[in-house]
């Protein structure tokens, strides 16, 4: 049979299904059993729990002595063998085996529970026994229909593989996928790992707009709506960087933010056009600040989470151990390309070294040494990194908002963290010279004159609010979705955000 056979065949079986699920529902109201209008359930315990607690007090009890238990959940399996049957009932923490027998709940209890369905919500109420093949089971007094399932699962063997399918219908992944949840559940505690990090350290955490009159802080292309009342195009933000800024010449020398952004630009395994950053700003710090910090986050996430540094992604073994490799462009060029651009002084000569191993400058780019020297880092380097490096001194045509090296005025304090070949941060130390920054926007200006429409806009009033002064500042943002793919293994973003976006149906 072939492929779309098998798809007309399980549309045929799951119309059919659903109307007989319609019927037992319609049933249930005739009879005045409707379980939609039940608004609470007790739950004692969760699967798992109850499982830990049986196994613990079992050594020690007394004859007939028994642990009661009320739990709920999605039946997800069930196997009825005339006068009782097994089930499995999954939670949030996992599943743990039904026994329900019609001695146990009674006959005509238990005649309502062989016409329920696998996927309906139900509560069960009794005490925690082992089977004779050993598995901890609860043994039902009582059950309740909770709520009911009207389309059916997906067909048990072969469960929901369809990635399509699968972030689509992100609901039916984790129940049919529990596995799946464990990747959240990473996410969420790396969050809450950053921000008591961060909060330890006498940082805020803040709120800025998502709707904005001009975009900045990255170079990226921005979703435009309308806002109606005030008759104007807004943008959503691509970073948050320039009004956490404002706050650190607000006197906040302390402060970070965890939200979403969002980039009009195209959707690859690293890529979501919404996706969640956290950024940072800390006054009176610089990069070699951000650098430490960003090691503690990420390694000590690493440890708390897995208990090992050790990771690993895309098929690489990944030591987090801290103390990790810290390279400039120029020196990481040399190794990796073979071009020594600390040796090369002059624009052409530096096009040409480019070009000499293969690599061409984006074409609204100008032939200066900076860019030059990005462009074989970017095409020649970066895909070589595979334990974590600090790739630092970034040229200043390709960083904006960063303060030049004292050393070199051709780079900046810059740095971005790569783990197997991927960028998880970018860091600074902040830019603070409001006449300097003005002419960097104007380069800009020119820039998206000539068609880059990614290069960033002038903000006039992020301008004024340097002119009263920012204090030299160290600044970071961390890409969360691609730390957690590395936190978890995964090598697909959309393997890590719950509900990616996705092409509309036809």
């Amino acid at each position: 049979m072939s492929n779309q056979e098998n798809t007309n065949q399980n549309n045929i079986n799951s119309t059919s299904e659903l109307a007989v699920r319609r019927e037992k529902l319609n049933a249930l109201y005739e009879s005045g059993k409707n379980p939609f209008e039940i608004t609470k359930y007790n739950v004692t315990h969760k699967s798992l729990g109850a499982i830990a607690l049986f196994e613990e007090k079992e050594p020690t009890l007394a004859e007939g002595e028994t642990v009661s238990v009320s739990i709920a959940g999605r039946m997800v399996s069930r196997r009825i063998m005339g006068k009782a049957s097994f089930a499995h009932l999954l939670d949030g923490e996992g599943k743990i085996q039904l026994y329900i027998a019609r001695d146990g709940i009674g006959e005509e209890d238990y005649a309502a529970f062989k016409k329920w369905d696998i996927g309906d919500i139900i509560g069960i109420e009794g005490h925690l026994f082992r089977t004779r093949t050993g598995e901890v089971s609860v043994h039902a007094t009582k059950a309740t229909l909770l709520s009911k399932s009207l389309l059916p699962l997906p067909e048990k063997f072969h469960g929901l593989t369809d990635l399509e399918t699968r972030y689509r219908q992100r609901y039916v992944d984790l129940i049919v996928n529990p596995e799946v949840k464990k990747n959240f559940v990473i996410r969420s505690q790396f969050i809450k790992f950053m921000r008591n990090y961060l909060d330890n350290r006498g940082y805020i955490e803040v709120e800025t707009p998502v709707l904005n009159t001009i975009v900045g802080g990255a170079s990226a292309r921005p979703f435009v709506t309308h806002h109606n009342t005030l008759d104007i195009d807004m943008y959503m933000r691509i970073a948050t960087e320039l009004p956490l800024k404002r706050l650190i010449v607000g006197g906040m020398e302390r402060v970070y933010e965890i939200g979403r952004i969002f980039r009009n630009e195209g959707m690859d395994p690293k890529h979501n056009p919404e996706f969640t950053s956290i950024e940072l700003y800390e006054a009176y710090a610089d990069f070699h600040d951000m650098m430490d910090i960003a090691e503690g986050i990420i390694s000590g996430a690493a440890k708390a989470i897995h208990g090992t540094y050790e990771l690993e992604w895309m098929g690489e073994k990944i030591d987090l151990t801290p103390g990790w490799r810290r390279l400039t462009m120029v020196d990481a060029v040399k190794e990796y390309a073979g071009v020594d651009f600390g040796a090369i002084t002059d624009n052409e000569e530096a096009v040409k070294a480019a070009e000499a191993i293969g690599v061409e400058l984006a074409e609204t780019a100008d032939r200066t040494w900076g860019n030059a020297l990005y462009a074989c880092f970017d095409q020649r380097v970066e895909e070589k990194l595979i334990q974590p490096t600090f790739i630092t001194m970034y040229p200043v045509e390709v960083s904006p908002l960063t303060k030049a090296s004292p050393e070199d005025p051709r780079v900046t304090e810059r740095f971005e963290l790569f783990v197997c070949h991927s960028e998880l941060a970018n860091a600074y130390s902040e830019l603070n010279d409001p006449i300097v920054q003005r002419e960097r926007f104007m380069k800009q200006l020119e820039l998206r004159d000539r068609g880059d429409d990614e290069a960033e806009m002038l903000d006039e009033d992020f301008l004024t609010a340097m002119e009263y002064g920012m204090p030299p500042t160290g600044g970071m943002g961390i890409g969360v979705d691609r730390t957690v793919m590395m936190l978890t293994g995964n090598d697909t973003i959309r393997e890590v955000i719950l509900f990616p976006t996705m092409k509309p149906e036809v």
